[in-house]
This record gives C-alpha cells, structure tokens and sequence, in this order.
C-alpha cells in the first residue's frame, strides 16, 4: 500500500505542474521580467476608427435632413451633438432651408452635406475640437 502513495502522488504533482506551465503560456509575451499583458480593447487597433470630422459631417447631415422635414425631438443633447455640433447644426438647417426655398430639396440636401463637411472639418481640423472641453 505504500508504494501506491508515491506514485501517485508524482502524477498528481506532475498534472498540476503541467497545468500551471500552460495557464503561464496564455496572453502577451511581455519583457523579460514583467507579467504577461492581456488583450483588452485598450492595447488592440481598432479595425476601422472613423476621423472626428467625418463622424461630425455625417451626425450634422442626418439631424439637417430631419429638421428640413420638420421631423426632431428634444434637444442636442438627446441627438447625441456637442454644444459646438449643435451649432454647426443650426447654421446648416437655415442655409439648407433657405436653399429649399430658393430651389428645392435635393439642391438643399446637396448644400447641407458640403456645409456640414466644411464646418465640420474647420471644428476637427487638429483632430480635436477647438473651443474647449464642451465644443
């Protein structure tokens, strides 16, 4: 009965050895010396980050056709808009209008997707909004 004990005993030590040296292999390779990193959204690239201007140009184009419409709600904060967006926005809808009322809706759609792009790109042009924290 003794010799069984031993045996044993190795082979459980062994497992856990070898569960031990595979949990140790998972995450990032770090530097010699330092903990293995894990992935986290943090330290990945994003596959396909959309530029601030753009994404400004294209919120500001879809709440100006919906206010040429007549067709919005509450106010720039629940369209998810800046203070400074909302009034790029602002500006945009009045041009927009008084182009639909020289002309007619598609001149005014293409005249709200150029003055948008403008605007938004001057306001985005660091990359950053110019005009503090809250523009």
């Amino acid at each position: 009965m003794t010799t069984g004990w031993p045996r044993r005993r190795r082979a459980a030590l062994g497992l856990a050895l070898l569960a031990a040296v595979s949990v140790a292999g998972c995450g990032d390779s770090g530097a010699r010396g330092e903990a293995p990193r894990p992935r986290t959204s943090a330290n990945s690239p994003s596959p396909s980050a959309t530029p601030p201007a753009l994404l400004c140009t294209q919120i500001i184009g879809y709440w100006a056709r919906r206010s040429l419409n007549g067709d919005t709600y509450g106010d720039y904060q629940s369209m998810g808009l800046s203070d400074g967006q909302y009034e790029i926005l602002r500006e945009v809808v009045d041009a927009g209008r008084a182009e639909r009322d020289r002309a007619d809706r598609k001149a005014a759609e293409r005249l709200i997707d150029s003055r948008a792009g403008e605007l938004c790109e001057k306001r985005y042009r660091n990359g950053e909004p110019s005009g503090g924290p809250w523009g």
